[in-house]
């Protein structure tokens, strides 16, 4: 197995002795350093509502969302609690995502993505869940634990490999990425299928439910009528996939890409729109793809660029990631952002990302939609267990997520 966070009992100085010798962090552009006097519980995401300037959420995995209301009086508080409904029985569980509507000022909705692992009559039940939430009608700094609905309420037979972004798109619909359902070598055989169960890819629904937009075809993990499926998603009416019959009112055509093993964080470009993921390799590789729609990034049968399990389809046709790497670098990848504004100009248009594992945080230069050499692919700065990126949303800097400290880090020059 490999993680993201399956390493998050390691001492910090047990993840930077993993970095390879000859990792010389005194020349390196960019240094971290804790961006507010606050310290969380396994912080694992940090988001900020579409429009504000002055309010941060930083997510705690064990079921807390953190509220900063005052980002020039840094203060914690609690926005929701579902630690009760959470429960975990390993690290790659708990509340992992929170996308607020793009149009929650109006409608107070926001949406999270979880994992529930509770003993039910003696036994473990787990299930991925997406739900929808209100904010409180008399406090915007509070939600309502009451107000949950699901739309997707899935049975989990294991506990890793639960992906977990949540993305408003450019287009209003919302993205969801997942992982293969866990265990190792996609023991349960959900790669690569659009008509069994949703997991190793991502999802794309109209939650809005606009006109002309389809219900979703009968599954145990729908809420019926909680979502519509946009009607050109890529597998909508599909009869083949990989180039086998499929039948069409089986497929889940929720599905926007596939492919993917434990799609570790996601996020979109604001300049060009593109979706950038990164995906969580087993024995050899990680890798970094921008997604497409319809896009097949290969797992099982692939790793990276790399062939691992079984002989595909004739037919199938898979698309190759922008960057890979070899565990010799990093052994955990965390998905990050397209840097844009004028607090880090030289890295202007490049995407950063990070591997948990080595501490390691790089930049890349996109070359368009295709493939980079070595020479696109810088590394910048180094933390340790760092699991999210964000944005302050009052200046622009980039912000970062790391489990093991309990810190949110803020990128800065390096003195010279």
């Amino acid at each position: 197995m490999r993680f993201p966070i399956a390493s998050l009992i390691l001492a910090t100085s047990t993840v930077l002795s993993s970095v390879p010798v000859g990792f010389a962090a005194a020349s390196l552009p960019y240094v971290t350093e804790p961006a507010f006097n606050l310290r969380f519980e396994q912080p694992i995401a940090i988001v900020s509502p579409p429009g504000e300037t002055n309010r941060l959420f930083i997510i705690e995995k064990p079921g807390r969302i953190i509220v900063l209301p005052d980002l020039a009086h840094p203060a914690k508080s609690v926005f929701l609690d579902l630690t009760a409904r959470v429960g975990s029985d390993d690290v790659e569980q708990g509340v992992l995502a929170v996308a607020f509507h793009p149009n929650y000022q109006q409608n107070r909705q926001f949406y999270v993505w979880y994992t529930s692992c509770l003993r039910v009559d003696g036994h473990t039940v787990r299930e991925d869940r997406l739900s929808r939430f209100l904010v409180s009608e008399k406090n915007p700094n509070v939600g309502d634990p009451a107000s949950e609905q699901q739309l997707i309420a899935q049975a989990d037979d294991a506990p890793n490999h639960n992906g977990g972004e949540l993305l408003f798109g450019p287009d209003g619909y919302l993205y969801l990425s997942l992982g293969d359902e866990g265990g190792a070598d996609d023991q349960f055989k959900n790669s690569q299928r659009i008509q069994k169960d949703f997991f190793a890819g991502i999802l794309r629904l109209d939650v809005d439910q606009r006109p002309g937009n389809l219900a979703p075809n009968p599954h145990p993990a729908v809420r019926a009528g909680t979502y519509t499926v946009p009607v050109d998603n890529p597998f909508v009416g599909a009869t083949t996939f990989n180039g086998l019959p499929v039948d069409p009112a089986r497929v889940h055509t929720e599905f926007w890409a596939v492919g993917l093993r434990n799609p570790w964080r996601m996020s979109f470009d604001p300049a060009t729109g593109r979706l950038w993921c990164a995906d969580v390799g087993q024995s050899q590789h990680e890798e970094i793809n921008l997604i497409t729609r319809g896009g097949n990034y290969g797992w099982n049968f692939r790793e990276g660029n790399f062939p691992f399990r079984g002989t595909p389809p004739a037919a199938a046709k898979f698309n190759s990631p922008i960057w890979d790497y070899p565990h010799s670098q990093g052994v955990s990848i965390t998905g990050g952002l397209v840097s844009h504004g004028a607090r880090y100009p030289e890295l202007e248009g490049k995407y950063l990302f990070a591997d948990y594992g080595f501490g390691r945080i790089w930049a890349l230069t996109p070359d368009g939609e295709k493939p980079v050499a070595a020479d696109h692919v810088r590394q910048i700065a180094e933390a340790n267990s760092i699991v999210s990126f964000g944005r302050d949303p009052g200046n622009g800097d980039v912000l970062l997520a790391s489990i093991g400290t309990g810190r949110i880090l803020r990128l800065v020059p390096a003195a010279k």
